[in-house]
């Protein structure tokens, strides 16, 4: 089971026992500590507590929301460079043909790899993507990438047509390599467990205050319930989002197709 609906089913399950643990010591309590005046200091306390966890929740929302929309950004920033090198490639001529297939072949084996569960592309030769991290650096592909580097270095031009191709071919590598490595370092998550942990006994207080102040009743018990999902909700949607590939919300290999159809023309 993924990550986030683990910890998006913990913290449901949490949240219910605090809010049934704060109803049933509500009726342990003596009466005097059960005062209209100790419910109103207590109601003070739960809207700071209240206060601070939303503003934790939308903070880390707009956080991981940004590193989610700059990770697709990035996705398609790559895309187009490995599109901008083929071209460069393909304008050379056939002296960085088998080259272009190695890059096509790189293509093919990060969309398979980052992707598993879409069609791979077909009528290309691929490396075997077995062994292949779907996430972070991977040597095979690696490897590919530094062939085509070591073909573009060992190019002769005749001619200043193509030596100027060949600078331009060079500077596209090189810029196409840091777009790679971006992308790479894109895949980390933000949010650590023991942060998370931590979240989760702040809202835990939070529905312990709920269950302390509301009245035994099913519509209390009802308002308590849509509130205890919405928070649930949430966590599961920074979770998703702090990690852009997989998941609900994870970045698409429509780039990554289309740079690779751009290839094949």
């Amino acid at each position: 089971m993924p990550r986030e609906l683990v910890w998006a089913f913990l913290l449901f399950a949490v949240l219910i026992a605090s809010a049934a643990g704060g109803s049933y010591l509500r009726t342990r309590l003596p009466a005097p500590h059960r005062s209209g005046e100790t419910i109103e200091f207590l109601r003070i306390v739960t809207a700071l507590l209240v206060t601070f966890a939303a503003l934790v929740l939308s903070l880390l929302l707009a956080s991981v929301r940004s590193a989610y929309d700059t990770a697709y950004r990035d996705r398609a920033h790559y895309a187009a460079s490995l599109a901008e090198l083929d071209q460069c490639m393909r304008d050379y001529g056939p002296a960085l043909a088998g080259a272009r297939q190695k890059l096509h072949g790189y293509t093919a084996a990060v969309i398979v790899s980052t992707w598993p569960g879409e069609p791979p592309p077909s009528g290309i030769a691929l490396p075997d993507t077995k062994g292949i991290p779907r996430l972070g650096e991977a040597p095979t592909l690696a490897m590919l990438m530094n062939g085509i580097g070591l073909d573009i270095a060992a190019l002769d031009p005749a001619d200043a047509d193509h030596k100027a191709l060949a600078a331009r071919c060079t500077a596209d590598f090189a810029n196409t390599m840091n777009a790679r490595w971006t992308v790479i370092e894109d895949v980390h998550g933000s949010l650590s467990p023991p942060f998370a942990g931590v979240l989760m006994f702040w809202l835990m207080l939070v529905f312990l205050s709920f269950g302390l102040q509301a009245p035994r009743n099913l519509l209390a018990a009802l308002v308590i319930a849509i509130a205890i999902v919405s928070v649930s909700s949430v966590m599961f949607v920074i979770l998703d989002l702090d990690l852009p590939y997989g998941g609900l919300f994870g970045v698409s290999s429509h780039t990554m197709r289309l740079a690779l159809a751009d290839m094949l023309r």
